[in-house]
Formats: C-alpha cells, structure tokens, sequence
C-alpha cells in the first residue's frame, strides 16, 4: 500500500522523463526570440566575431553578438552589416543576445552604389541609435529610419529634404519638436511643410517635394533645432554638410 500512494504521487519512470523533456523544451523555447528590426552599426569582435546594435519592433534597440559572423562562409557575414533589415533570432543569455540566423528582406543594396546616399543613410541611423533605448517602444523610430532609407534609394525626393524631414520627424516621435520658430518670418509654404511634417503618418511623409527657398528656410529651423537638443556631434554629418 506504501508502494502504491507513492507511484500515484511521483509516477513511472517514464512519466517522469517525459515531464523532464517538456521541461527543457520549454526553457529551449523561452531562450530563443524573433525579432524584427534593422542593424544599425556593427563592430568586430575578436577573430570572427561581431557585436551589433539592432533597432527592433518588439524590444526597443538591444545589443548582441554573432559568432563567426566575419568568416567569409558565414550566413551572418551579410545579415550583421548595417542597413540590413529583417527577422533575427536570438539566443537570449544571461546578460546578452547571441544572433543565431536572419532572414534579411531589405539589404538596401543600392546604398553601396550611391556614395551620398550611404553617407546620408549612416547618418540616420547614427541619429536612430542617439535617440533610442532597450526595452523602450521604438517602433514609430523605427519605421521612420527604414522609410527614410526608402526615399534615399527611391530618388524622387532631395536627399536635403529628406534630412530635414528626418531630422524634424525624429525630433516630434520623441517630444522634442517644439513647432515653428516664435521668432522670423518664414514663408506660408514653410509653415505648412513643418505642420505637415509634426502631424502626419511616417508612411506619408516622403510625398511631396518644395521650392528652393522653402528648403532653405526647412533647413535653418532644422539646424537650429539639432543643435538645441540633440547634444552629440554625429560623425557622418561632418561628411553629409560637405557633399
């Protein structure tokens, strides 16, 4: 009778294996996470090794690392470069991602043929990578970087509108966008472009093109701004003022 309440209690041998076996799949599934986002810089580490910083739809910007990923027969050697936008999956440690696979749906390719588009798109992300955090809700920064690489390649827009469209746009998803200077007096197609810039969608954002003169003036209110509240000087800036 002893024998019996205790098998009832504890099981077979069998039972108890299997509850071990759904045990560890259980924590195999927790460890591993798919993200969606883009990589925003990389860096070597070691040999072969990379770190990368990838701005994500689920889990705000995180950093991790890819193993082998600089080996010439690596399926990360082109998935861990920036601008590479797609799903990842994530070994989650301890106290880093480790970048197990990707599946990339936008290399933005074209940048490596277009010199000013790489160096404007490097300065967006530079701008991205400033603003954002981890675990921070980063979505709307980061449909705006993929969307503003979009109109870099697609070359119906002013690559200096679409900076100072960026750079407003940046500053409005992160409460920094103060409107329309108080002081001057700036055209009515200025004050219209800066409202329809703070007011509209990100996916409607590269849809228009302006005058001479009203850039001119998009470009000083920007300036102004950047300086004012973004409190770094960013790299790739330097080269995109002297294009």
């Amino acid at each position: 009778m002893i024998f019996w309440h205790t098998k009832m209690q504890y099981g077979t041998k069998e039972q108890s294996n299997a509850r071990g076996r759904k045990g560890r799949e259980s924590i195999l599934m927790q460890e591993y996470t798919q993200i969606t986002g883009i990589v925003l810089k990389a860096e070597p580490i070691g040999e072969y090794d990379r770190r990368v910083v990838i701005l994500t739809k689920e889990k705000g910007k995180i950093s991790a690392f890819a193993r082998g990923a600089r080996k010439p027969n690596s399926r990360l050697l082109a998935a861990t470069n920036p601008f590479s936008f797609g799903e990842f999956k994530l070994y989650a440690g301890r106290n880093s991602y480790t970048v197990m696979d990707a599946a990339i749906s936008n290399y933005f390719e074209g940048l490596r043929e277009d010199f000013e588009g790489a160096y404007y798109g490097m300065y967006f992300l530079e701008v991205s990578d400033y603003y954002t955090r981890e675990n921070n809700d980063e979505k709307e920064m980061l449909k705006l970087v993929y969307q503003s690489l979009r109109a870099v390649l697609h070359k119906g827009i002013s690559n200096r509108l679409i900076r100072c469209i960026f750079e407003m746009k940046a500053m409005v998803v992160n409460g920094e966008f103060p409107g329309m200077p108080v002081e001057g007096v700036w055209d009515e197609s200025t004050v219209y472009t800066v409202s329809y810039i703070m007011n509209s969608s990100i996916e409607k954002l590269y849809t228009f093109t302006v005058k001479e003169n009203v850039l001119a003036e998009l470009r000083v209110i920007a300036d102004d701004y950047r300086r004012r509240y973004l409190d770094r000087t960013f790299k790739s800036l330097e080269i995109v003022d002297n294009l």
